[in-house]
């Protein structure tokens, strides 16, 4: 009996002996910080931000996006090559981040869930900063400035944006545009690109198109049908194009603002402008 007491008392002091080594080596160094798994700093505990600018040096290409069906901007010519202001633009940015420029085009009734979801890393499509897209994306500086403009055909005898009252009005999916035509009282139909908005039109289809001014200049002089356009009145409002990118790539946002005041400073997206427009429309009027 006194064994098996004594087998009992034993058992007891080596638990009590093992919680008490627990306890010591639990405790540690109270100055000294825990292991952080997430760390989103150096070794010297030093911030180096969100890393989107590095993923794109990492990738060694900045891969933007436009709908490549608005000329003069972002289209596709003859041999099948997206071409226009924005790949410009876009070309002479990834030359200064020292990366090769990737210009996509993808529909832009979903380009900015397209953004959001990571499959690029900015929209560069001639897309108008509005309070409604700053609550899912960021803008840069703007790159230029435009405005929406009604276009009719030159025989209808429509002179002014107020004749549009029950009217239909194409504009692209996705744009801004359909507000402006539904203050004018008009009846929006919807269509993938200005390509189609402006055909309709041509083709008697509809009875007007809002799109942006420069575009409605470019294809009244350019595109098969053209002559038969018109603009009616003046601009129905401004607007600031910029680059959309994902809330959370500050870092790339930061870098690529500093590069469009350089471009804005030093001339280059004015001659990119006049090249391709014939006029300067990268300074706010």
């Amino acid at each position: 009996m006194n064994n098996l007491l004594k087998k009992k008392n034993l058992l007891f002091l080596i638990i009590a002996v093992s919680i008490l080594a627990l306890a010591v080596v639990g405790c540690g160094d109270n100055n000294e910080p825990a292991p952080d798994n997430n760390n989103n700093g150096n070794d010297n505990g030093e911030a180096v931000g969100d890393g989107s600018l590095q993923r794109v040096l990492d990738a060694g290409e900045f891969h933007v996006v436009g709908s490549g069906g608005y000329r003069p901007f972002n289209y596709f010519d003859e041999d099948g090559e997206i071409v226009g202001f924005d790949v410009d633009t876009g070309a002479a940015i990834a030359e200064r981040l020292g990366v090769e420029l990737n210009y996509g085009d993808t529909a832009w009734d979903g380009i900015i869930e397209g953004l959001r979801a990571g499959r690029y890393d900015a929209v560069l499509g001639s897309m108008a900063i509005t309070d409604e897209r700053l609550e899912v994306v960021s803008f840069t500086t703007p790159y230029y400035y435009s405005g929406a403009q009604l276009v009719v055909r030159e025989d209808s005898g429509i002179t002014d944006p107020s004749e549009m009252d029950g009217l239909t009005i194409g504009v692209a999916t996705g744009t801004t545009f359909a507000d402006d035509a539904e203050e004018l009282g008009a009846t929006v139909s919807y269509y993938e690109d200005d390509n189609q908005t402006l055909m309709e039109l041509i083709n008697g289809r509809i009875d007007g198109v809002i799109t942006d001014r420069v575009v409605a200049i470019v294809n009244i002089d350019g595109m098969q049908g053209g002559d038969q356009l018109t603009m009616a009145g003046d601009l129905l409002r401004l607007e600031q194009m910029a680059l959309a990118l994902r809330q959370d790539d500050e870092e790339l946002l930061a870098e690529l603002n500093e590069i469009l005041e350089e471009m804005h400073a030093d001339g280059t997206l004015r001659a990119i402008s006049e090249e391709w427009l014939g006029e300067d429309i990268t300074v706010d009027q």
